[in-house]
Parts: structure tokens; sequence; C-alpha cells
């Protein structure tokens, strides 16, 4: 029987909770194991991810390699159309036989190289926006898959 200091009552048959060192040293044991264990799956995913960041920017600076090639082709191309069509029309002067013939032809030529280079610019444009939408996909792809993996976790 035990007395508490300023009770008049008494305490029987109280069992005191005894500390036991080695189950501690256990519960720790397994709290850092986990712990561990927490910290090497996360450092898997980030380096899976971290991969799949890299392979996304691979893919994306070769789609940006291979348009940069398509668009400098169609460049030359439309410079060389536009500077095989400038000589033929020095051509076509050099053999004008009056003003009036010279003032149509000239008039001509110029409509004719005004429609050419809107579809110079239209087809260089298609491949501009085309380009664009490759080279983001493996990006935005990446990041798509990120934020599911991140919702589902």
């Amino acid at each position: 029987m035990a007395k508490i200091p300023g009770k008049t009552e008494t305490i029987e048959n109280v069992e005191s909770a005894t500390f036991d060192p080695s189950e501690a040293a256990e519960q720790v044991r397994a709290v850092a194991e986990q712990g561990v264990e927490q910290a090497k799956e996360a450092f898997s995913k980030l380096q899976s991810d971290s991969e799949t960041t890299q392979k996304a920017f691979e893919s994306t600076l070769e789609i940006a390699k291979t348009t940069r090639n398509e668009v400098s082709l169609k460049t030359i191309a439309a410079l060389r159309a536009n500077a095989e069509a400038g000589f033929a029309h020095l051509e076509a002067l050099v053999a004008v036989k009056s003003p009036a013939e010279f003032f149509e032809l000239q008039a001509a030529f110029v409509n004719k190289q005004i429609d050419v280079s809107i579809e110079q610019a239209k087809i260089l444009q298609g491949v501009m926006l085309r380009a664009g939408e490759d080279a983001s996909k493996p990006i935005k792809d990446a990041f798509e898959k990120a934020l599911k993996d991140l919702k589902a976790a």
C-alpha cells in the first residue's frame, strides 16, 4: 500500500510500468529501418523521374535539330526559287520591245512573286507550328505523367 502525499486515500495493488531497454532499442531500430526504406523508395522514384525528364529533353532537342534542318532546307529552296524567278524575269525584261510590255511584264512578275512569297510563308509557318507541337510533346507527356503519378501517390 502506498500513500500519495497530500491525499488521505491509499492506493493498493498498483503496478508500475517497467522500462525495457531492449524493446525501446527494437522500436528505434524498426523506425530507422522504415525511414531508410522510405528514403530508398523516394530516391528510386526521383531517379526514375529524372531519367524520364532527361529522355524527354533529349527527344525535344532531337526534334529541334530535325526541324532546324527542315526549315533550313525549305528556306534554301525558297531562296533558290526566288533567285531563279528573278533571273528569268531579267531575261524577259531584256527582250522587251516597248514600255507597255515592260510594265505589263513587271506587274505580272510582282504579282506572281507576292503569291509565291505568301505560299512560302505558309509552308514555313506550318513547319514551325508542327515543330513547336512536336518539340513540346515529350516534355508535356513527361509532365502529365508526373502529375498523374503525384495524384496516385
